[in-house]
């Protein structure tokens, strides 16, 4: 089964329910697994509930660029050192992605919506820093630049990203990964959006996806917490 990763949305530094990518309509999360929207909590939550190795951030205030949470994601490293902390953090290039790695080790996600330079991912790599490319769609459009959905600009992991699917209990967009997965079957494509319960596993297991990003279906309690 593909690996869970639970996605800790942040934002004027609460954890957030993300709906359909509707990022100004975020409201605090309400939650099956714990009472209360503090980073360290949730973060504890969903380690407890999924014996996670890696968890997903997207700080919404830094994709917005109207602030950031880099003490926040520090203090998560410091506090959970088993668990590999992947951020988002509205990234346009290199330099802003070395800087978050340097002060908290996460690994940077780069967003195509967010990305402006082409060779960021080069530059990541050549300082020998892992990224991930998050390939950012809305209700099927590819966001962001035209180069940084070009197959041959691709890290080893990307992420599917419809955000029209967050929160929305639509199911994974499976067209979407399929077509990535044709385009490079080299790389390694991460599902994110939809996921509505273990079934949704199944298929994506079957579909080859070797990690999935999941929020609301464990916060909701469709996804059983490990035993």
């Amino acid at each position: 089964m593909p690996e869970l990763i639970p996605v800790i949305d942040l934002m004027g530094g609460h954890v957030v329910h993300a709906r359909r990518g509707d990022r100004q309509a975020y409201q605090p999360l309400q939650s099956r697994l714990l009472a209360g929207s503090d980073p360290v909590e949730v973060a504890g939550a969903l380690i407890g509930a999924t014996s996670a190795r890696h968890i997903y951030i997207a700080d919404i205030d830094a994709i917005r660029a109207t602030g950031h949470h880099q003490a926040v994601v520090a203090g998560l490293a410091v506090r959970y050192p088993q668990v590999e902390f992947w951020v988002d953090g509205g990234f346009s290039g290199a330099t802003e992605a070395l800087a978050l790695h340097a002060a908290t080790g996460a690994v940077p996600v780069l967003g195509s919506e967010s990305l402006r330079d082409p060779g960021a991912l080069a530059a990541l790599s050549a300082a020998g820093v892992p990224a991930l490319l998050s390939l950012d769609y809305r209700a099927g459009a590819p966001l962001g630049p035209d180069w940084a959905h070009a197959p041959s600009a691709w890290p080893q992991r990307v992420i599917a990203m419809e955000l029209a699917r967050v929160g929305s209990d639509g199911g994974p967009d499976l067209a979407l990964i399929a077509r990535l997965k044709a385009q490079r079957p080299d790389v390694a494509v991460l599902a994110a959006g939809g996921v509505r319960d273990a079934s949704d596993l199944t298929v994506l297991d079957a579909a080859g996806v070797p990690a999935v990003l999941v929020a609301s279906a464990l916060h909701e309690g469709r996804l059983a917490p490990a035993r």
